[in-house]
């Protein structure tokens, strides 16, 4: 078995790579994140299925100062990582639960690095569960069973994990960007009056198209296109605002929602001069954006 500090000393070296921690040929024993079960909306693109809701927190994207040094921090007891949490407070903590032995592991944690340095209001912690009987305990009390497994916290509790054979760089990524901070480009919304305020504010000649990403927690299309959100929030920002509500939030963000009569998610619904003129339901990049081009004037051929 490698050990702890041969295990550190190759990992940043690793390109990242998706990889199951176990081979091909023991599936059996692997768990796999499921999200909302996948509709196909009237687009053609898949979109999840409405179902009870659940607690959903934001999205994030901000620069941190380039540093040799990665900010991922090693956790060698329930106590420390228990620490760790509560002075994070509000902030997103990733944490990798890995093994030193663990070829998977070893494989991705070069994107956790490079996500330590390029989010700066987003903690992220690594635990070895064979350094110890103390991380081999906090891996009990968290429930882990295979690495790589990654847990996402917000405010002490955790709000999403990704295990074994689903995660790889890129969404990994992604899953940090969906569940962080804030992000400056994206106005956050947490009730309907949010969203009124919102829309009074761009009403008028001047008022600019107003994009609302609808979408919820456990939503695999509603990660796989946030990105593109931040990205057309930032190129866009002349004639269009983007904003976005977690449908599960709380009682007035659902109440919202069924009162739009939403039952997809992700649901983009384009606003102008205080008038709904559009929607867009499905995780599409294209159709998103040709949407968004058709509702501020551009001629689209589709």
């Amino acid at each position: 078995m490698a050990s702890t500090a041969t295990f550190l000393s190759t990992l940043a070296t690793r390109s990242a790579a998706t990889v199951s921690p176990r081979s091909a040929a023991e599936p059996s024993g692997a768990k796999i994140v499921r999200f909302l079960p996948a509709q196909i909306s009237r687009t053609g693109r898949a979109a999840a299925v409405l179902p009870t809701p659940r607690a959903a927190v934001s999205g994030t994207e901000k620069q941190a100062p380039s540093s040799k040094h990665e900010r991922v921090v090693r956790v060698h007891s329930t106590q420390e990582f228990d620490d760790a949490l509560k002075a994070a407070k509000n902030r997103l903590v990733v944490v990798e639960f890995a093994a030193s032995d663990s070829e998977s592991s070893s494989q991705i944690y070069p994107t956790m690095v490079q996500l330590s340095r390029t989010c700066g209001d987003v903690d992220f912690l690594l635990v070895l569960g064979d350094e110890s009987e103390a991380t081999k305990e906090l891996f009990r009390r968290e429930g882990i069973t295979q690495v790589p497994h990654f847990n996402f916290y917000k405010g002490a509790e955790k709000v999403h994990e990704e295990e074994a054979m689903a995660i790889g760089p890129e969404r990994l990524a992604g899953d940090v960007l969906y569940y962080g901070d804030s992000h400056s480009a994206v106005v956050q919304l947490h009730s309907r009056e949010d969203v009124e305020a919102l829309i009074d504010e761009h009403r008028g000649d001047k008022g600019k198209l107003v994009v609302l990403d609808v979408g919820l927690k456990h939503c695999g299309p509603c990660v796989k296109v946030y990105p593109t959100v931040l990205k057309l929030s930032r190129s866009m920002v002349d004639n269009t605002v983007f904003a976005r509500m977690n449908g599960d939030e709380n009682d007035s963000c659902m109440e919202f929602l069924r009162d739009m009569k939403i039952v997809e998610v992700p649901t983009f619904v384009f606003i102008r001069d205080g008038q709904i003129v559009g929607r867009y339901v499905g995780s599409g990049k294209g159709e998103l954006i040709g949407e968004i081009l058709r509702y501020n004037g551009v001629r689209v051929t589709y």
